[in-house]
């Protein structure tokens, strides 16, 4: 199935109150549980750039889970840091989360380099994919843990369709179909890794982790 891109920016007061709200406890624990599962044993500190962290939901679970680390979290979409920010001031992490309007590629970020670079769901939204590994090449320290997961697309538009009624089933019609559209705009593991071998990311790791995500994993070189 060819892909059908959507907008880059979920910026609509009702996209941004209809992700903020919506139950997405599964899959984002099993961010975390993923990214222990390619780092294990590692203790997360120094400064961690999010990248696309829309609601700050992933950001705040990353901080949770690694107390040793400030996070940097971008997204281009006001509208869900306005989410985001209640987020993280109701979690009491407002002294180690920054929420950062800026944009891909082009964004001014407080340091030049991180000591991990995270990401969920944003590389099917961008123009240009290519815009995520660059960032991830430039500002990723040498052997600094990358963790970015996505949706993955499927092979029919039909099979995106079950998918929806499988997981968004309970969910408002604009969320809804905001993940079917996601779907159809999501890149497959082949794709990925010819992104990476174009940026200089070759050596990080891609693979299917669910029937909907995979996997970019590793550290540079």
């Amino acid at each position: 199935m060819q892909r059908t891109p959507e907008p880059e920016l979920m910026d609509t007061g009702e996209q941004a109150a209809a992700y903020a709200h919506a139950d997405f406890e599964q899959p984002h624990n099993m961010y975390i549980q993923l990214f222990r599962k390619a780092f294990p044993g590692e203790a997360v500190t120094g400064h961690v750039l999010d990248l696309g962290c829309g609601p700050a939901d992933i950001t705040i679970r990353f901080a949770r889970a690694f107390p040793g680390c400030t996070i940097d979290a971008v997204d281009g979409a006001e509208q869900m840091l306005k989410y985001g920010h209640v987020a993280v001031d109701e979690a009491g992490l407002a002294r180690r989360i920054h929420l950062i309007h800026a944009y891909l590629p082009g964004a001014t970020l407080p340091h030049t380099a991180y000591d991990a670079v995270i990401s969920n769901s944003l590389l099917h939204h961008l123009r240009d994919p290519l815009a995520l590994w660059h960032a991830v090449r430039d500002h990723a320290k040498v052997g600094a843990p990358v963790f970015i997961m996505d949706l993955m697309r499927p092979d029919s538009v039909a099979r995106a369709g079950e998918l929806m009624e499988q997981y968004a089933a309970g969910e408002p019609d604009i969320l809804r179909q905001d993940f079917f559209n996601s779907l159809l705009a999501a890149y497959t593991v082949d794709e990925v890794r010819q992104q990476l071998a174009q940026t200089g990311l070759k050596h990080l790791d891609v693979q299917a982790v669910s029937d909907r995500h995979l996997v970019v994993a590793g550290r540079p070189a």
